[in-house]
């Protein structure tokens, strides 16, 4: 192995989004990733989304790296093997529901006493105190309750969602940072483990900029606008002769006066009153119209090329074909050749971020299930006669 996570030793006991997602950005970075998954089923991400004989596409990116052994957690050899792995780990993630750990024997409590430098990510709905805490907790209620679902959409239409998973991803992103503080810690001998605590709608409520104080000292609810930046103009996504879109960022008081002069506009590049954001603001559906009475005479290419010639932000908006297509992506190694079992090719997503001199690898795609259940308990020490005693009792597969 090698990244900038190499001798880092991660437990995973989580399904589907959130754990996963935080267990394989550590993965990349050389972390040794060991992911437990319930005998005979796995995972529940190996049956979502789209299928490649028989398992999902998700599944091969989800768990890239990570090593697979199937625990009956339920059974006490079962979570003695997780008390074994927890001794010699950097990091447990789980996403599990509150309390869920403690009725198996396998707490904060216990694991913190085995393993005192050990610090353990907690990923729920609500978090792991407060009076939902019990409530079960999906991405989707974590955008709900988080406040962005009620910002997004069309200014007259029902609040909307992102096509993926967000809520989800944006606590697997904290759970990381977390994580990686902990053990900052706990490496410089500044202290021992601790828990980090990963709730979904608190994950996506830290994104919501200023919401709070505009509301509690100016009473003013941020709603839906489409695709506008609501308090900063123009910025807006707009229609083109051809029928496509283009998003356009002409915000900032020099990049504004640019793109007057481009749409033809230098009055209003030249007016005292929109020489600055607040300005603009107050008369930002005039500026929009502006806008598009230029776009809507040119296609979508030459309006982009005339504002890359301004130095003007703006960009098409890309579905996956276009990302696939598009020479940039394939430059910055974002979408990368794998092999599949059975020799199947197929591009997979590169990684993020790009570090200079410990970049991340892909070194294998998501395992089998169980596929390293033997060779990592030989590890901890078992013989393999009680690995096949194991299996035969059903503690392990």
């Amino acid at each position: 192995m090698s990244g900038p996570l190499q001798g880092i030793r991660v437990v995973e006991i989580g399904t589907l989004i959130a754990a996963p997602f935080a267990a394989r950005l550590l993965a990349e970075f050389g972390a040794e990733v060991i992911k437990i998954e319930a005998p005979e089923t796995g995972d529940p991400l190996r049956k979502w989304r789209k299928l490649h004989e028989g398992t999902s596409l998700w599944w091969y990116l989800q768990s890239r790296n990570k090593k697979s052994i199937c625990v009956n957690l339920k059974s006490a050899e079962g979570a003695d093997v997780v008390k074994r792995l927890a001794a010699d780990a950097d990091i447990v993630i789980e996403n599990l529901r509150p309390g869920a750990l403690e009725k198996l024997g396998l707490g904060w409590d216990v694991l913190h006493a085995i393993n005192p430098k050990l610090t353990m990510v907690r990923i729920s709905g609500y978090g792991q105190t407060g009076p939902y805490r019990d409530r079960p907790g999906f991405g989707a209620i974590g955008e709900a309750m988080g406040g962005i679902r009620y910002t997004t959409g069309d200014v007259d239409g029902a609040p909307a969602r992102v096509g993926v998973s967000l809520g989800d991803s944006l606590a697997s992103l904290h759970g990381v940072i977390g994580a990686l503080m902990s053990v900052l810690r706990v490496k410089t001998g500044q202290g021992d483990g601790q828990v980090v605590d990963v709730s979904l709608v608190e994950s996506v409520f830290n994104l919501m900029e200023s919401l709070v104080p505009e509301y509690d000292l100016l009473g003013h609810v941020r709603e839906r606008s489409g695709g506008a930046l609501p308090g900063i103009a123009p910025s807006n996504t707009y229609r083109t002769e051809d029928g496509g879109f283009v998003v356009i960022a002409g915000n900032s008081d020099p990049i504004f006066r640019r793109l007057m002069q481009v749409i033809g506009r230098p009055d209003l590049a030249d007016d005292p009153a929109l020489a600055r954001n607040d300005g603009r603001v107050a008369q930002s559906a005039m500026l929009d119209a502006a806008i598009t009475a230029w776009t809507s005479h040119h296609s979508i290419d030459d309006v982009l090329a005339a504002l890359e010639r301004a130095e003007v932000p703006s960009g098409r908006i890309y579905s996956v074909a276009d990302i696939v297509a598009d020479p940039h992506y394939a430059a910055r190694d974002m979408l990368l050749a794998a092999e599949l079992p059975g020799g199947a090719s197929v591009k997979m997503p590169g990684i993020v971020p790009k570090l200079s001199d410990t970049p991340g690898e892909v070194r294998w795609q998501g395992p089998a299930l169980g596929e390293h259940t033997s060779s990592v308990l030989a590890g901890l020490g078992y013989e393999q006669s009680e690995i096949e005693r194991l299996r035969r009792e059903g503690a392990v597969q």
